[in-house]
């Protein structure tokens, strides 16, 4: 089993909390309040903006080509990322602009900033690889069939491309990290933060 195998494995009890999450059943039923993904669109776009900060301070110290185009891809499809969340505030009325991060959103770009301008590339992706992993399996777990007006969230991280981002991802923590207890700690950090995240998400509506 590869490195990023078993960190996965040896978190999956984070990773049903968040599936069982009433937020995330709220996208994959189409319940959830509207007030709650605008909120959600519009701090996951200021959480975006410093993950791929995250991938730009990895880039710059790969030491091998294959690495430095993995990044620049994962970089892009940030991007992408970014794009369908325009998409959202454009038909929806989100404001984008002047965003005011939550304390959650602001603990987990503390992380992974800190975490990407101070520690080595296996720290880097160990704290990363959790997001992309998680919105993969989530994307996969859901049925857009049922997901109504998030039926197009649910789609973009089911779809093969991101899955194949992920997979691309975790090919970097299998490469560069070692199952140990730093690398381990991150990743659960970082599984811990996501779920906080989609927690605090909920309640900054209610």
């Amino acid at each position: 089993m590869s490195l990023s195998d078993r960190l996965w494995t040896a978190n999956s009890d984070l990773a049903d909390c968040t599936l069982a999450h009433p937020f995330v059943q709220g996208l994959g039923d189409g319940s959830l309040d509207r007030d709650a993904f605008a909120g959600y669109v519009a701090q996951d776009a200021f959480f975006l903006e410093s993950f791929a900060r995250a991938y730009a301070l990895g880039l710059a110290r790969s030491s091998d080509t294959s690495t430095l185009l993995t990044l620049a891809a994962l970089i892009a499809g940030v991007s992408e990322e970014l794009g369908l969340h325009s998409s959202y505030a454009a038909r929806w009325g989100i404001d984008m602009a002047g965003v005011e991060p939550s304390s959650a959103t602001l603990a987990y770009t503390d992380f992974l900033l800190a975490t990407a301008a101070t520690g080595g590339l296996g720290m880097v992706f160990a704290a990363m690889t959790p997001c992309m992993r998680l919105y993969a399996w989530l994307g996969a777990s859901l049925d857009a069939s049922s997901a109504g007006q998030y039926a197009e969230w649910v789609q973009t991280y089911a779809d093969p491309d991101f899955q194949a981002l992920a997979s691309q991802m975790e090919r970097l923590l299998d490469q560069h990290g070692d199952d140990g207890p730093a690398v381990r700690a991150a990743y659960r950090r970082a599984m811990h933060l996501e779920l906080a995240f989609f927690e605090s998400a909920l309640t900054a509506s209610g």
